[in-house]
């Protein structure tokens, strides 16, 4: 009797299998609560130490502007140093240029930076994910890239003996 062996490998560049909205839906509401608990846990302990108000309500405020820059360096610097947040680590996803080896810092921050506010503002263009033949939102048309799931299961032999 043959032994079937399951492996996981990485994905070759070009065989990609994307991911889809629930998924990276799931990842980025992850990504959500890890960022709203740093600023639970940190800043607003950090602000009220110092005596920075917390009841000023608006992006404007000191902790509107704070919150806002955690949130945006949080996917600039997880997405350039891993090319994936906590969130898409978990969920084992993983954003790839279409065009190139590596995520430059160009197109992360336009990615990350410029491609979130667009998906925050209009949240209901962020569906395209489900509708494109390789999975993209708009931030990743803009900026050529995709997200994919970083390994996947290959079974070797017949499934049945």
């Amino acid at each position: 009797m043959e032994n079937h062996i399951v492996e996981e490998l990485q994905i070759p560049s070009g065989s990609y299998h994307y991911a889809g909205f629930w998924m990276r839906f799931w990842a980025y509401l992850l990504d959500g609560i890890i960022i709203f608990s740093i600023n639970g846990i940190l800043v607003k302990p950090i602000f009220r130490g110092v005596g920075i108000s917390l009841s000023d309500s608006g992006i404007i405020s000191p902790y509107g502007i704070t919150a806002g820059l955690i949130f945006y360096l949080y996917f600039i610097l997880m997405t350039k140093f891993y090319s994936q947040t906590l969130g898409k680590m978990v969920f084992g996803l993983k954003v790839v240029p279409l065009k190139g080896d590596q995520l430059t810092w160009g197109t992360v921050i336009f990615r990350e930076g410029i491609g979130r506010y667009i998906s925050a503002t209009f949240n209901f263009l962020y569906a395209v994910v489900a509708f494109t033949p390789k999975k993209q939102g708009l931030h990743d048309i803009f900026a050529d890239t995709t997200v994919i799931h970083e390994r996947t299961k290959i079974v070797e032999g017949p499934a049945y003996s």
